[in-house]
């Protein structure tokens, strides 16, 4: 395995880790009051959008998954439009699941479903940039032994930690300490952040420890 695309793949982590960092920071200056807890909608908007506008460029820049061939422009608009609805589905799926986890039905439906399009961003958005909307791919890269290479791995691990990160997000909300953060959603969805950054960071550091027992066969 090579170190140059182990380093690679920090590199992008880092700078997806800064970019959550910096939407706490950066709109402080621009919008008065602002906090992450005192504005959390907002700041879940700009999280969202920051964290996907850096995926894809990213994801054009390194190419890490590059397509078999040249595909006509009519096929990358579909390709596109694809990806719009699955991401679309993606949030309405997890806008479901929440509600079937114990999240208000009708009360708090627009934190509900921004808690989704966070998590959406987290993980749906980095499958549809790597793997594109191809549902064998995603199947086949979430079983075990199913990823066939650094950045899949990386996905993988991304994406588990982000989910797992909202899902322990939730567990201080019933407690009677009366703090902010316990309202809803904003605890889980800073776990979902946190649990996507440590992701981020325990990719890398985890494929360099074990890069001498990955294999990786192409599919």
């Amino acid at each position: 395995m090579r170190e140059a695309e182990i380093r690679r793949l920090l590199a992008a982590n880092l700078l997806c880790v800064l970019s959550v960092i910096l939407t706490a920071i950066v709109p402080a200056f621009s919008l008065e009051g602002f906090t992450v807890v005192g504005a959390h909608l907002t700041w879940m908007c700009i999280c969202s959008v920051s964290v996907s506008a850096l995926s894809v460029a990213l994801h054009l820049v390194l190419k890490p998954n590059l397509p078999p061939k040249r595909s006509s422009f009519a096929h990358k608009i579909s390709r596109f439009l694809k990806c719009c609805i699955y991401f679309f589905m993606s949030c309405v799926l997890f806008h479901v699941i929440i509600v079937l986890y114990g999240a208000p039905f009708i009360e708090s439906v627009t934190e509900t479903f921004l808690l989704s399009v966070l998590l959406s961003t987290f993980t749906t958005l980095q499958c549809l940039c790597m793997l594109g909307p191809n549902v064998h791919a995603w199947l086949r890269v979430f079983s075990k032994n199913g990823a066939t290479s650094i950045w899949e791995s990386s996905l993988q691990i991304t994406s588990m930690c982000s989910i797992l990160g909202a899902w322990f997000g939730a567990f201080p909300i019933p407690l009677d300490w009366d703090r902010p953060w316990q309202v809803w959603p904003i605890s889980c969805s800073l776990g979902a952040t946190f649990g996507y950054v440590a992701g981020l960071i325990i990719a890398p550091l985890w494929i360099h420890w074990n890069r001498k027992q990955l294999t990786y066969k192409s599919r």
